[in-house]
């Protein structure tokens, strides 16, 4: 009976594949505690060691390693590298050749596990052991970049009768350096369960192979909670005999028990602990010296594991900002990721640093939705006091509005947030223009006011052309209850011309109650010269102060629902899109994601916002009057449209198309004037009396 062993590291890679420094590492420190004849007992010309092998090397070792062993023989294969998928899901063993063509590996440079398997099927050995330090896919630590993906099903793979299986990983996490340690994290700790001792659980003098994995995972999991590694026994394999280890040993039986503790008191050793191993310590005849040194050596995983979660606290508190961005909790999800922490690892450092800032945001928001609440009352009460032009008659009409209220904060602004749909009913002032046929034209009433128009620097996903915040003071004015509707644009569009043709029906998506489509800014002034021509008003596009006046009604939350927004309440991209390579989330800030309709809807299919207004939010870009700028510099005061001399003109409301984040009150960009969109359209206003 012999003990084979085949031992290859790879640390330096072709471009493609990030270097793995310690890998040459771990196969020199595989070799001296296989060889040692108190440890392994292998003999030195019964252990090959391969360092950075090219392919056919590679291959034809592993080949030889099965093909020339005996039935009683004990076979050793370990790698540390990189494990490349392909498509297939076929795994292969990286070589210091390996290249990946366009992301996609080159068969011929690597090593197929197949192969592998093959020969072990061949081997007459019944006790066959693969140690795998590599990462299947996922994100290297410290920098090094996920190149491959995909599930390795490994007993499909390495599987079969009387054999044993250690993998550093499942197949999406990291298995490769630590902080301090000169071997990759899994292979330092097999070593240190074979150089110890401290793998032999049961104290019998030998070191099996289950012994030594559950040795080293509890080891990995203690520094690196959220990597797994995982253990595959076939049939006996799980009691293959790799080690031995000294029998009453003082030291050996200190470490033991020293582990043992630490695991209980979870690395914090306890008072009545620390007395008891005082007592042990003089019973074994350790002196102190012994004892404090295996005791560094125990419990450095969990010094380890300590400063990941110091590391984290720092980043997390030295977020200001509450609830927490998407663009921060991403950077925090990253961050948890690389530390190897799980969720519950990191649950007590939110809870320390964000309990006290979410109790004050909640403070805020009840503040604030009273105050939404008292404007909107003082705004329909104003309007019941403000006169109208002797030529427009109002009347007053009820609608359904609704508030998204925060009903659980999820785990501290970090995890999912629920919120609950409040809806209300409210009264504003409006009248219709006949446009024939049936077809009607609602004008909303809003009444005068200032605001403050752009956002906050502490508002998610808010753009720098949304600032400065400034004051601004609105007039009275009449807007559309509605964006302009098939049906109204046809009407309008029937009427003689006044400067340019119009195409009755240009929308994408068919439908008379839906938004008119496909409309560029100046079709719509067309229009407004034409109805104005029509009804002697004065019609035409909303300036954008009107707009956001408008469409705020009162809130100075991202949006008049509140905080977020819901595919419950408007019509957008509720899911996450990825456009060339960035992913534009589904969500905004802690909001639910949703759905994807993928065409506008009918107006006024979900609750107006306090004034009376529908589909503000969402369904379709709206034109407004005035051209672009890049910022707030300069704006006019006083509502009216800011002209200059560019063919850009603003557009505000988001749609259908796009994420949720383009659909806050604040949000603007633009459009060149002649262009058409199945996204695009606009509503209209009339100037009334003034304050």
């Amino acid at each position: 009976m012999a003990k084979v062993a085949l031992l290859i590291g790879i640390s330096e890679y072709e471009p493609g594949l990030a270097p793995l420094p310690n890998a040459v590492n771990d196969v020199e420190a595989m070799q001296r505690v296989l060889v040692n004849p108190e440890m392994g007992d292998f003999a030195e010309a019964d252990v090959t060691v391969l360092k950075n092998p090219q392919r056919q090397e590679m291959e034809n070792a592993i080949y030889e390693l099965y093909a020339n062993c005996q039935k009683d023989d004990l076979v050793l294969f370990y790698f540390s590298g990189h494990g490349v998928t392909v498509e297939s899901g076929d795994f292969y063993f990286s070589t210091s050749i390996t290249r990946k063509n366009q992301g996609k590996l080159i068969p011929t440079s690597a090593v197929a596990a197949t192969n592998v398997h093959s020969w072990m099927n061949q081997s007459k050995s019944k006790r066959l052991v693969v140690i795998l330090d590599c990462c299947f896919s996922g994100a290297f630590a410290r920098g090094l970049t996920a190149k491959d993906s995909g599930t390795i099903d490994l007993q499909q793979h390495l599987g079969g009768e009387g054999r044993a299986i250690l993998t550093a990983s499942t197949s999406t996490q990291y298995s490769f350096e630590s902080d301090g340690l000169e071997l990759s994290i899994y292979t330092h700790y097999l070593v240190e369960g074979i150089e110890k001792g401290a793998a032999d659980k049961d104290g019998d003098g030998l070191i099996a192979v289950d012994e030594l994995h559950r040795y080293a995972k509890s080891k990995v999991q203690e520094a690196s909670p959220a990597m797994t590694p995982e253990f595959y026994p076939f049939k006996d394999g799980y009691r293959i005999f790799l080690a031995k280890s000294p029998k009453d040993d003082p030291s050996l039986k200190y470490r033991k028990e020293f582990d043992n503790i630490a695991l209980e008191d979870e690395g914090e050793i306890s008072i009545g602990n620390r007395f008891y191993l005082h007592e042990l310590r003089n019973n074994l005849r350790l002196s102190a010296d012994e004892a404090e040194a295996i005791e560094s050596e125990v419990l450095e995983p969990y010094r380890q594991r300590q400063q990941k979660l110091q590391r984290y606290q720092q980043a997390l508190s030295q977020i200001k900002q509450y609830p927490v961005t998407n663009k921060d909790r991403n950077g925090l999800k990253r961050l948890q990721n690389i530390l190897n922490l799980r969720d519950e690892d990191i649950e007590p450092i939110e809870q320390q640093v964000l309990a006290s800032k979410q109790v004050e945001y909640e403070r805020q928001q009840e503040q604030e939705t009273a105050e939404n609440q008292r404007r909107q009352a003082e705004s329909q009460e104003r309007l019941k006091r403000e006169s109208s032009p002797p030529d427009i008659q109002t009347q007053p009409f009820d609608f359904d509005t609704a508030t998204l209220t925060p009903k659980s904060a999820g785990f501290l602004g970090m995890g999912k947030k629920t919120f609950e749909i409040n809806r209300s009913r409210g009264r504003a002032e409006f009248f219709t223009e006949n446009l024939g046929n049936g077809v009607v034209l609602g004008m909303v009433a809003i009444p005068g006011g200032k605001f403050l128009m752009g956002s906050p620097d502490n508002e998610p996903e808010r753009l720098s052309r949304e600032s400065p915040q400034h004051p601004v003071t609105i007039q009275p004015f009449f807007i559309g209850k509605f964006p302009v509707t098939q049906s109204q644009w046809a009407a309008v569009a029937a009427l003689p011309k006044v400067n340019i043709d119009l195409n009755s029906d240009p929308s994408n998506f068919k439908g008379a109650n839906r938004p008119v489509e496909k409309v560029t800014w100046d079709d719509a002034i067309e229009f407004c010269a034409r109805l104005s021509r029509k009804t002697q008003k004065t019609y035409r596009l909303p300036s954008e102060a009107e707009w956001e006046y408008a469409c705020r009604a009162g809130t100075s939350t991202p949006f008049y629902f509140g905080e977020t927004i819901t595919t419950d309440l408007a019509n957008y991209r509720g899911t996450d899109w990825d456009y060339n390579g960035t992913v534009y989330p589904g969500n905004y800030a802690q909001g639910p994601k949703g759905e994807y309709r993928e065409e506008t809807t009918d107006v006024g299919k979900f609750p107006a916002n306090p004034f009376g207004l529908f589909d503000m939010h969402g369904n379709i870009w709206e034109w407004c009057l005035d051209e672009w700028h890049e910022n707030y510099n300069g704006a006019p005061k006083d509502g009216s449209a800011w002209l200059g001399d560019n063919q850009n003109r603003l557009r505000r409301g988001g749609s259908w198309l796009l994420d949720p984040g383009n659909c806050r009150s604040a949000f603007r960009f633009y459009f060149a004037c002649d262009l058409r969109s199945s996204s695009v359209g606009f509503r209209v206003v009339v100037v009334r009396g003034r304050t």
